[in-house]
């Protein structure tokens, strides 16, 4: 009987081992690095480098990085070889792993018949939307023209035509509830690829990348720089130019990582605003059963993130004012105007948008956010 009550006791202490182990892991960060073109798909192609190759060395150095420096973080490439791999698959990828966090890297290029072939210079990150200049759309329908190098591709991806500009009326009818965050991030990914990585700043837009749809986490594509520029292609191509732009997104993704880790704001610095700013609750939308008084529901365009705060005027705001901010998850948040309604707001939002394509608006109650 002893032998029986020991061997019982044993089962039980090791099922509460894996209990207790079970309720203290930590979830792993999901972050999908997916290098563009691959295989059969040079992508851009420069005097001495191929779009593929700069992609995929970028993404393995930045991948590296986070591996081994950020705690729970667990880092997934669609490709880490030279192969070809569909929009479709890069997608599934991305979704069947549950990411986190979805980040496409490329390399940009122009017509050979542009003037400006080998002048032009500059970083970009793009977040999915409706691309409202010629450029955007270039950019969309030069990273979308992938899929037609897929047998019956049209077939595959329900009639869509990279190059028909109708088709692209599917990324206006897409409502991505991940958007706020993917602008947050992309924001941090420009200012990186900037100051880090000394690029000249082309900004943060919106165009219709499929890849972009189809994955469900938050997702950027950026654009490194021109290959077809000379000067920009051997920074590109050269290790210490990988280097710089793979620590631009790296020191992006801790930003954000560490933002949404964090529930408050940090501790002032001594000596300068020593205001300290708490994280606004996120309220769920009232219901006729428990309503809230028209009168407290305020609309505000949110067009500007920032991991640090910004001085007031700060030359980022565009001069947009007045200009007010909350504090969430790590990150600051600015807003312009206030108005009673959605439709006023939707007036203000087309001033805002001239200036900043990616802004949208956010309701509020008294201080707090409401979904």
């Amino acid at each position: 009987m002893r032998p029986l009550i020991t061997c019982y006791i044993t089962i039980i202490c090791i099922a509460l081992s894996i209990a207790t182990h079970a309720n203290n892991t930590v979830r792993d960060f999901v972050v999908v690095i997916d290098p563009g073109h691959g295989g059969k798909d040079y992508g851009a192609i420069g005097a001495i480098s191929r779009e593929k190759d700069i992609n995929l060395a970028v993404a393995k150095l930045f991948g590296k990085m986070a591996s081994e420096n950020l705690e729970n973080v667990k880092v997934i490439y669609t490709r880490d070889n030279d192969r070809f791999l569909t929009l479709k698959e890069r997608a599934n990828i991305a979704n069947k792993v549950n990411g986190d966090l979805f980040i496409s890297i490329h390399t940009n290029s122009i017509a050979k018949k542009a003037k400006n072939r080998k002048t032009i210079t500059g970083a970009s990150v793009y977040t999915l939307g409706l691309h409202r200049s010629a450029e955007n759309f270039d950019v969309a329908k030069r990273e979308n023209s992938v899929m037609v190098l897929e047998p019956d591709y049209s077939t595959s991806y329900s009639g869509f035509d990279p190059n028909s500009s109708e088709s692209y009326i599917i990324f206006e009818l897409n409502q991505n509830k991940h958007m706020e965050q993917s602008i947050s991030f992309a924001q941090m990914v420009q200012s990186e690829f900037v100051s880090t990585a000394g690029r000249k700043d082309k900004g943060v837009k919106q165009a219709g990348f499929w890849v972009l749809m189809a994955t469900s986490m938050p997702s950027v594509l950026v654009e490194l720089d021109f290959i077809c520029n000379p000067t920009q292609e051997k920074f590109l191509a050269s290790k210490d130019g990988q280097n710089k732009l793979a620590t631009a997104l790296f020191n992006a993704l801790k930003a954000y990582k560490d933002g949404k880790e964090s529930p408050t704001a940090p501790a002032s610095t001594p000596g300068k605003d020593t205001e300290r700013e708490s994280s606004p609750t996120i309220q769920p939308t009232p219901s006729p059963e428990n309503p809230t008084p028209a009168e407290d529901i305020v609309y505000k365009i949110q067009f500007l993130t920032s991991s640090a705060k910004l001085e007031k005027g700060s030359k980022k705001f565009k001069k947009l004012s007045p200009v007010d901010h909350y504090y969430d998850n790590g990150i600051y948040k600015y807003t312009y105007g206030k108005e009673s309604s959605w439709k006023n707001a939707s007036k203000k939002l087309k001033k805002v948008r001239s200036k900043f394509p990616e802004a949208f608006i956010v309701k509020f109650q008294g201080d707090k956010r409401i979904e």
